[in-house]
């Protein structure tokens, strides 16, 4: 495994980039708006407000074509991941997660406003 540096650089940015494209902005000509208004409620809606989930599955084509060899590239895929939710984070744009519970405890149920999208 020896991926070039600039390659994971350029592969977490890309992955950010898109990713909140698509959960947070609205994009040219409200184009991003409109895909998210007829993804709906469902399954594919849901994707797209949440900014884990969605980057998890907008980092698997970066993996590919920054990866050489399976292995690499598996690894890659939530790596690359992982570095756009920093960069979200570090930008303000997620809040930080509850930590898990412990064997015995209550699990917290999560608080609805604070995954609302924010206003750009």
């Amino acid at each position: 495994m020896d991926i070039r540096f600039y390659l994971l650089v350029i592969g977490v940015l890309g992955v950010w980039r898109v990713t909140h494209l698509l959960q947070a902005e609205d994009g040219p000509w409200d184009i991003v708006v409109r895909l998210r208004g007829y993804a709906g409620a469902g399954v594919w809606g849901r994707l797209m407000d949440c900014f884990y989930c969605l980057s998890l599955w907008i980092a698997v084509p970066f993996a590919l074509l920054c990866g050489e060899g399976w292995v690499e590239r598996l690894v890659l895929w939530p790596a690359l991941s992982a570095g756009a939710i920093l960069i979200e984070r570090v930008n303000g744009g997620l809040p930080p997660q509850p930590p898990f519970p412990r064997i015995g405890e209550d699990v917290p149920q999560p608080d609805p406003q604070a995954c609302e999208k924010k206003e750009i």
